[in-house]
C-alpha cells in the first residue's frame, strides 16, 4: 500500500483530487472572485500592508467599523498551497468586519515558486507582524485568532504549532484560538498524488510540517471543521487530527457541517446564522 489503505496514485487522487470531485467548483471560485472584489468595494480596507521583502508577502486589512482595539481575525487562503492568493477570499470579510471584527487575509508564494515550508514560515512571520502592529488599524493584538481553508487549514494548525517566543520574541499565547477548516494535517500521501510535482514535498517535509506530528504541549481552544459532503480522506484527516489533539489533554471541538462540500463550506462566513459563523465568533469572542 502507498498510504493507508490506497494501493494506487489514481485511489489517492480520487480522495484529493478536489476540483474532480466538485464538477461546481469553478463556478465557485468565480462567485469567490465577485464578491470579493465587492466587498473591497464596499468595505474600508488596507490593501497589499507588507509583512516581509517579497511582493507575495502582504495582508489585506478590514478594520471593525468604529471599534478601536477590536478582536483580529486573520483567514489564510488554500489552494494545495499552489493557486489562489489573499484577494480571492475578501469575501470572508464584510460579515465579521459587521460584527465589530477587525478581518486580515493573508497572502503568500505559491508553489513550486517556493516550498510549503517557506510557505509556512511566511504564514507565521505575518502573525508576528500582525501583533506588532495591527492597533494601527483598531485591532488588538492580545486578541488575535485564526482560521485557514485547505492547505491554509494546514496552516492555521502550523501556526499552533509555533514557538512564538523562542522563535519570534513574541508572547507564547500570541493566538488566542484556531478553527482549520477541512485542512491536510497529514502530508504523506502528497508526495503520491497529482500535486508532487507542483509541491514536490519531501519526506523531511512530511516530518517536520505535518501539523498531526506537532501536537504542542500547550495551546488555546481549536475547533476543527469539516464538511459532511467532503471526501472520506478529507473527513479523517480533520477527524484524526481532533483527536490527537484532545489526547495530549488539549482543548478542541469538531465541526462536521452537514451537506457542505471541500468549496461550499467557506459559504458560512457570509451567514451570521451558520455554524461555521457561529464559531469563528466564538473564538474571537473567548
Amino acid at each position: 500500500m502507498l498510504y493507508r489503505n490506497f494501493a494506487t496514485t489514481d485511489d489517492l487522487d480520487a480522495e484529493y483530487n478536489l476540483a474532480a470531485r466538485v464538477p461546481e467548483s469553478a463556478e465557485i471560485a468565480s462567485r469567490w472572485a465577485q464578491e470579493s472584489a465587492h466587498a473591497r468595494k464596499s468595505l474600508d480596507c488596507a490593501l497589499g500592508v507588507r509583512f516581509g521583502p517579497t511582493v507575495e508577502e502582504y495582508v489585506d486589512i478590514f478594520p471593525a467599523k468604529g471599534n478601536a482595539d477590536a478582536p483580529v481575525h486573520m483567514f489564510i487562503h488554500g489552494g494545495y498551497w499552489r493557486r489562489f492568493g489573499a484577494r480571492d477570499f475578501s469575501f470572508i470579510a464584510p460579515k465579521l468586519v459587521e460584527a465589530g471584527v477587525t478581518v486580515v487575509i493573508s497572502n503568500y508564494a505559491l508553489c513550486p515558486k517556493v516550498s510549503v515550508g517557506e510557505i509556512v514560515r511566511q504564514s507565521r512571520a505575518a502573525v508576528a507582524s500582525l501583533h506588532d502592529h495591527i492597533a494601527d488599524y483598531g485591532g488588538d493584538p492580545n486578541r488575535i485568532t485564526i482560521s485557514g481553508h485547505s492547505a491554509g487549514g494546514h496552516l492555521a494548525a502550523m501556526m499552533m504549532a509555533t514557538d512564538w517566543t523562542g522563535d519570534y520574541g513574541r508572547p507564547a499565547d500570541l493566538v488566542k484560538g484556531a478553527c482549520p477548516i477541512s485542512g491536510v494535517f497529514d502530508l504523506e500521501p502528497i508526495p503520491y498524488t497529482y500535486l508532487q510535482p507542483y509541491v514536490q514535498v519531501t519526506w523531511g517535509d512530511v516530518r517536520r510540517l505535518s501539523p498531526i506530528h506537532l501536537i504542542p504541549d500547550d495551546a488555546p481552544q481549536i475547533t476543527v471543521a469539516v464538511g459532511g459532503a467532503e471526501t472520506d480522506e478529507f473527513v479523517r484527516q480533520s477527524r484524526t487530527f481532533h483527536e490527537a489533539w484532545c489526547a495530549r489533554g488539549l482543548n478542541a471541538d469538531f465541526l462536521e457541517i452537514e451537506g457542505r462540500n471541500h468549496f461550499d463550506i467557506l459559504d458560512g462566513f457570509g451567514d451570521p446564522d451558520s455554524a461555521l459563523f457561529h464559531t469563528v465568533m466564538g473564538l474571537t469572542e473567548r
